[in-house]
């Protein structure tokens, strides 16, 4: 199996752009994307394009990838596109990693693209309940926010967390998207802010969730031996692993075992421990979520994830940064966009270009991003490891 670079990487910003179409905003991050690197539309041989809602937001849906990439310029190679929740961006990166590595394509564009504003709210949430099973679970109103309620219950529960704590991770979330010129939200909160925000589902107010956004990121990958001919500054791919739930009765809900289990296999393909780690982007579509996943990622143990909190070891500066780039709290939540978002902010990292955010002295950085819940457990999982 050959190793892999990034080789190129570019996003739009995040937020509402109405009068944007989706083949628009993907056709801007492609190009980002190619601009990074010195190559041309025609060095590409294969397009990985994920997306979760188009077709029940837009209505564009079947042929996604190719429509955007007829307008980017990219035609007569073979496209798909991936759809998986959330993690529709990332398990397409998981994908072209695959192709490459195996030795199939040497160069390899991955876009993550979604609209979905310019439609009512109702109709955006109904259209995101479909990552629930709904016959059983958002038929009978479990949708996102009333599920993550129950998991913040639970583990205020068990382990004492607080809304206090939530609350704090979205200060801090939002304080890093202030300082990411992509960011759908700039603006700073203190505790009180939060607490004081309106309610959504008991403990999570409106600031513990992530917002509805528009955007898109593409990355280019290509053998880890090539990569010096198309930039000056390639990162390594040192993991790429997507698994699904398993959905056990004997799930505690304080915890999330497909994390754990890809975070796992990921350390192993690196060779490496979470203390190796120096920063992190992960899924926060809700606060608790990345409470979760620290303990889940094994940056501290199982129920100390306050502790960290509280400590400040998250934030910009401390110990092993979360979401410095606003996570989804802040920076936006374009759904299949943001696993390879993150890809792109890590990368900005370890390239030592991040600008008020960097991370400084990154080596090694890592992303997990997760699609879908069914039984208290994310359907999926993708853990991704960079190394400078």
């Amino acid at each position: 199996m050959r190793k892999i670079a990034i080789c190129g990487a570019g996003m739009t910003p995040f937020g509402k752009f109405p009068h944007a179409s989706i083949k628009e905003i993907g056709r801007q991050a492609v190009w980002k994307a190619l601009l990074d690197t010195r190559l041309k539309p025609s060095d590409i041989q294969k397009v990985y394009c994920g997306n979760a809602l188009s077709g029940a937001i837009t209505g564009q849906e079947m042929i996604l990838g190719h429509v955007i990439m007829r307008a980017a310029g990219l035609t007569g190679i073979p496209i798909l596109t991936i759809e998986n929740a959330c993690s529709s961006g990332s398990s397409a990166f998981t994908e072209a990693c695959m192709a490459v590595a195996g030795g199939f394509y040497d160069r390899v564009l991955v876009l993550g693209v979604e609209k979905l504003t310019g439609s009512n709210t109702a109709h955006v949430v109904k259209a995101m309940s479909s990552a629930t099973d709904v016959e059983l679970e958002a038929g009978y109103g479990l949708i996102f926010p009333s599920a993550f309620a129950l998991l913040a219950r639970k583990h205020m529960e068990v382990y004492g967390s607080t809304s206090r704590d939530l609350a704090a991770i979205s200060v801090k979330n939002h304080n890093n998207g202030a300082l990411n010129p992509n960011a759908q939200h700039k603006d700073k909160y203190s505790i009180d802010d939060i607490l004081n925000s309106r309610m959504i589902a008991d403990p999570l107010r409106l600031l513990d969730c992530c917002p509805i956004s528009d955007g898109a990121a593409a990355v280019i990958i290509c053998p880890a031996d090539q990569a010096k001919k198309y930039t000056d500054q390639p990162v390594y791919v040192a993991a790429s692993v997507m698994t699904t739930g398993q959905y056990l009765q004997t799930n505690d809900l304080c915890s999330f075992p497909v994390n754990q289990r890809a975070a796992q296999q990921a350390y192993e393909m690196a060779g490496i421990g979470p203390e190796d780690v120096d920063l992190a982007e992960v899924h926060d579509c809700f606060t608790v979520a990345e409470l979760l996943h620290y303990e889940d990622l094994g940056f501290c143990a199982k129920g100390e994830g306050p502790k960290l909190v509280r400590e400040g070891a998250t934030e910009l500066g401390g110990r092993i940064p979360v979401n410095v780039s606003g996570g989804l709290l802040a920076k936006g939540h374009p759904v299949g966009a943001t696993g390879v978002a993150q890809l792109v902010e890590i990368t900005s990292h370890l390239r030592a270009n991040a600008g008020e955010r960097q991370v400084h002295g990154a080596k090694v950085g890592l992303t997990l991003c997760n699609g879908g819940f069914m039984q208290g457990e994310p359907c999926v999982a993708t853990v991704n490891i960079l190394k400078r």
